[in-house]
């Protein structure tokens, strides 16, 4: 389900699957995890394995900011999780972090209906390869920031995340309070898409965008300030920070960068630009949508949320890429996983080859664009990538 083929309904909130929500809740105890499992379902998905010359490092940062009232609690600060990840020194750091704790993988299969398809421990124990607390790699590199879609957590970005720490990012990925089908947060809260009940429309999902952008700019400050939050802040060069973005999170990307000039860069992944790019662009800096199959010029839904006009206002160096026989969830873990799994294909293009183009034009555009690397990749098509296509309305 494409959620720019029809404005206004509820599939501009990009779900996994085409399935309906369970109700959301509020903010609960996350019960404890069963102490052994004999499931047979239990499978062990493994990510593909970064590519670049770094080993990686990640922590978790939990930040409240007290300046702003969340917008669908009403009230309380506005809280984050965010996973950093960052060149690590090979062999040191703990054990890799579980790609979900027990609770919140047990709420996203129930949020999709795969509470009988898939076991919780499944995605619990899924192969990343970022070693927890691992001793950085001394210099200064870019910062990315990476915002994943509506309803779904800030992990099913790892692939993508782990791949640009190992190439000489921070890597900083969010999950927004109230947004995601549960998310882990200090004090055994487990909180749940308050959100979702809040969202039908295009404005309701301008105002996502809008606000994520808002904690995006906080997150900023937070890394970048006089007192960072981050013990390790000092390895980001606060000259080169990008964004990019799935679904929501790739109009947020828009958003983020029309408020906060911090932002050199975004890539919209699949994303309604809800959050319009303004009117007299985004001061000449670079942006690119990619996009599934579905997303080709004319195709793109109509109103302000299209590609169409957003792509004519857009003012600097831009790119509008498309993967053939992708999906909406192309961009993300879940098709690698899926694979794995045993679940029905959401397209033809197989999991492993999704990661690998992601990765490899995700990439491209932030070496050219934040290390000043020419990517001949991205000035057309490629004989090595005969399912991506480039467009030019």
């Amino acid at each position: 389900m494409n959620r720019r083929r029809t404005a206004a309904s509820l599939a501009l909130l990009a779900l996994l699957l085409p399935l309906p929500m369970v109700a959301a809740g509020a903010a609960a105890a996350a019960p404890a995890p069963p102490a052994a499992s004999a499931d047979s379902r239990v499978v062990l998905p493994q990510l593909p394995r970064p590519t670049g010359k770094f080993s990686v490092g990640q922590e978790t940062l939990h930040l409240v900011d007290r300046s702003r009232t969340d917008p669908w609690a009403g009230s309380g600060p506005r809280e984050l999780m965010v996973t950093m990840r960052y060149p690590a020194q090979r062999g040191t750091g703990g054990p890799v972090r579980p790609w979900l704790t027990y609770e919140e993988a047990r709420l996203l299969l129930a949020d999709r209906q795969l509470e009988e398809a898939v076991a919780v421990e499944s995605l619990v124990g899924t192969k990343a390869y970022a070693r927890s607390d691992a001793r950085p790699v001394a210099g200064r590199y870019p910062l990315i920031v990476l915002s994943p879609g509506f309803t779904v957590p800030r992990a099913t970005l790892t692939s993508l995340a782990e791949e640009l720490a190992s190439r000489g990012y921070v890597v900083a990925a969010v999950d927004h309070a109230y947004e995601t089908s549960g998310t882990a947060f200090p004090g055994g809260r487990v909180l749940t898409c308050l959100a979702c009940a809040k969202i039908g429309s295009e404005e309701g999902a301008k105002q996502v965008a809008d606000n994520r952008a808002r904690d995006v700019s906080f997150l900023l400050d937070r890394l970048t300030g006089r007192h960072p939050a981050w013990r390790n802040a000092g390895l980001i060069d606060p000259g080169r920070i990008a964004m990019a973005g799935h679904s929501i999170g790739g109009s947020a990307a828009v958003a983020a960068m029309a408020s906060d000039p911090r932002i050199r860069a975004g890539i919209d992944m699949d994303g309604g630009v809800f959050s319009p790019v303004p009117a007299g662009g985004l001061g000449g800096r670079p942006f690119m949508l990619l996009g599934s199959e579905e997303s080709r010029p004319g195709n793109t839904g109509t109103g302000e949320a299209s590609w169409d006009p957003n792509w004519k206002r857009l003012d600097g160096w831009k790119r509008w890429i498309t993967l053939d026989a992708s999906h909406h969830f192309t961009f993300t873990d879940w098709p690698t996983m899926s694979d794995q799994l045993g679940l029905p294909p959401l397209s033809t293009l197989a999991g492993a080859r999704s990661v690998d183009l992601t990765r490899r034009y995700v990439g491209a555009f932030f070496d050219q664009h934040l290390k000043g690397i020419p990517q001949p990749l991205l000035d057309g098509p490629s004989p090595e990538a005969p399912e991506v296509r480039f467009h030019t309305p």
